[in-house]
């Protein structure tokens, strides 16, 4: 069994090439379920390629598929979802354990009191794009269930929109590989497993650039607090 070592010593093939079929063949599915679910609810998950390996995946679905007792791929991709959305689920629960301790905690020059107040009014306003929408956008996927929770978010609406954003992201994803690897095939006669290097750099630029863009150019709205507006 070759060892993820061994995979980043060898040049040839590229790595993510190799990454990807050392997933398939080392845990597969049941890897991918994993880094899913971590990606969407943990802290440490924050830093784990769910964009492209989603759509990767999508390109060797039908692998996954016979792995998986020689299902049909819908049901890969409802293990996918469920993952998906119990990720955020853990991400919330968290949140709320934490949230209270948070809020009267003592003030440091670190910690405002405010800018959870803030975060709160911006969750009241905008929670729902924020949850569907984060499933688009990396690390802001890990981070919004777990403030969502921290702020106290209504559990109905966050659980509804984190089901529609968990479907519309690994369906939309999944899908679009699994579709443009079979129309590439039948079209050009040449296999997309070649070019994930290539694939997987133009998912990450699509995907990062309006993150760094809102975080570093865009004008920020500031939604007051009861202690703003009193001083």
């Amino acid at each position: 069994m070759e060892t993820l070592l061994s995979i980043t010593l060898i040049e040839s093939g590229g790595f993510i090439h190799r990454f990807i079929e050392w997933i398939i063949q080392n845990g597969g599915l049941y890897l991918l379920i994993f880094i899913v679910f971590a990606e969407t609810g943990l802290f440490v998950g924050f830093f784990l390629p769910g964009d492209s390996l989603l759509f990767a995946a999508g390109i060797y679905l039908d692998d996954l598929a016979k792995e998986f007792f020689d299902q049909h791929y819908v049901f890969v991709l409802l293990l996918v979802i469920i993952a998906s959305v119990l990720g955020n689920i853990v991400g919330y629960w968290f949140g709320r354990q934490t949230g209270p301790l948070l809020f009267e905690r003592k003030e440091t020059w670190l910690f405002k009191r405010k800018y959870l107040l803030r975060a709160k009014g911006f969750y009241d306003e905008y929670g729902k794009a924020t949850i569907f929408l984060a499933k688009f956008l990396p690390i802001i996927r890990t981070f919004a269930p777990i403030v969502a929770g921290v702020v106290r978010m209504d559990r109905a609406t966050f659980l509804l929109y984190n089901v529609l954003g968990s479907l519309a992201w690994v369906i939309s994803m999944m899908l679009g590989g699994y579709f443009l690897q079979t129309w590439v095939e039948k079209q050009f006669d040449f296999s997309l497993k070649d070019h994930i290097e290539a694939i997987t750099i133009v998912i990450i630029t699509i995907t990062t650039i309006p993150v760094m863009y809102k975080l570093f150019f865009a004008k920020k709205k500031v939604i007051p607090t009861d202690s703003d507006t009193n001083e």
